[in-house]
């Protein structure tokens, strides 16, 4: 079975530049918000489920799921939040699970933006956390998304704090720096999780 190193961070943190960082080894990368817009696509369960709860106007005129619509529908109906993670979070899992089994690289990446939260770095060997200071979350995130400061301070009270993240950690990238020093961060790590998994494969 290949090492699985679970990714996390808070909005803001840099997870998919560090992904990526780490594809260009060749890392075989298994993303949770890409599987998570899989099992809501056109024609699959998940939509299907999510039409017949909530109608048709829940699609966008191309067939797509609303997604603004729907987050507004959630955000003022907890049930109806509970319902939904009670049908998709099974079908993400299934899926994580499915592509884990399939990789083919030392070592795979499991990236979960809220796998703290979630508790699915128990599917991990080894949870990696990329950290940053809230004020570069702040800064970064109203950049991005052209939100405001209030908004992404908001998102980020729902989020797991900084310190209950670093708690679980096996290791921690400081992204507060430069994209020279990340790199450098990521090789090391990536040196050291081959490493691991040469260990963690059956002799």
């Amino acid at each position: 079975m290949t090492l699985v190193i679970g990714l996390t961070g808070g909005i803001g943190s840099g997870k998919t530049t560090v992904a990526n960082l780490f594809a260009d080894y060749g890392i075989d990368i298994i993303d949770a918000d890409i599987i998570a817009r899989d099992v809501v696509a056109p024609g699959s369960d998940g939509l299907q489920a999510i039409v017949d709860r909530l109608g048709h106007d829940i699609l966008l005129t191309d067939g797509q799921l609303n997604r603004s619509k729907l987050r507004e529908a959630i955000f003022n109906d907890p049930e109806l939040k509970s319902w939904l993670d009670g049908l998709l979070h099974p079908m993400i899992r299934q899926q994580m699970t499915r592509q884990i089994q399939q990789a083919s690289s030392p070592y795979c990446l499991l990236v979960v933006p809220l796998m703290v939260e979630n508790r699915l770095q128990t599917m991990a060997d080894r949870l990696l956390v990329v950290d940053v200071s809230e004020t570069v979350q702040i800064a970064r995130t109203t950049a991005r998304d052209q939100v405001d400061e209030a908004q992404v301070r908001k998102i980020l009270a729902a989020q797991a704090s900084r310190s209950q993240r670093l708690a679980a950690a096996d290791d921690v990238i400081d992204n507060n720096g430069d994209s020279h020093s990340l790199r450098g961060d990521v090789a090391r790590l990536h040196q050291h999780y081959l490493l691991l998994s040469e260990q963690n494969s059956p002799k």
